[in-house]
């Protein structure tokens, strides 16, 4: 059970970060079809959340709420370039899939997890699905939009 709660609360950390990056890309989005995009995204990662901290319940834990410390460093220094030097939707766009790479890493991570329960592995897989989704949709973007510029 509470290596259960440890992996299920270090995805949860992480998906909120995932949710904050989305809400930081919306922000900063020139395109109003990118700004809504993200915040769809944003709103099925919070329900990956729920999902995730409801198994940590069930399994009598206490489920984060907060992302990471590195996240709040990383979107800091983020801010303090985009202050310097400008974004625009394709630096916006290479960064978001920046992030769902690490978040898909993690979820891969956890499913290859033999300690997890197959109660928790099954949450664990269902949220992938969401994880893996948004992954792939912005890689594709990110290849769209550099070969775009490429022509």
């Amino acid at each position: 059970m509470e290596h259960d709660i440890k992996i299920l609360n270090s995805l949860i950390t992480t998906t909120i970060d995932s949710v904050d990056g989305y809400n930081a890309a919306a922000d900063g989005a020139d395109n109003t079809a990118f700004r809504e995009l993200f915040r769809k995204r944003a709103d099925e990662r919070r329900g990956v959340v729920t999902q995730l901290q409801g198994q940590v319940r069930a399994l009598g834990g206490n489920p984060e709420d907060d992302g990471s410390a590195l996240a709040g460093a990383h979107r800091f220094f983020m801010n303090l370039r985009d202050s310097m030097t400008g974004t625009d939707d394709e630096a916006i766009i290479a960064e978001v899939e920046r992030g769902e790479d690490v978040i898909k890493a993690k979820f891969e991570g956890a499913m290859n997890d033999t300690d997890l329960s197959a109660a928790s592995r099954d949450i664990v897989q269902g949220c992938y699905s969401s994880v893996r989704e948004g992954h792939d949709q912005m890689r594709d973007l990110k290849l769209g939009m550099s070969g775009a510029n490429a022509l």
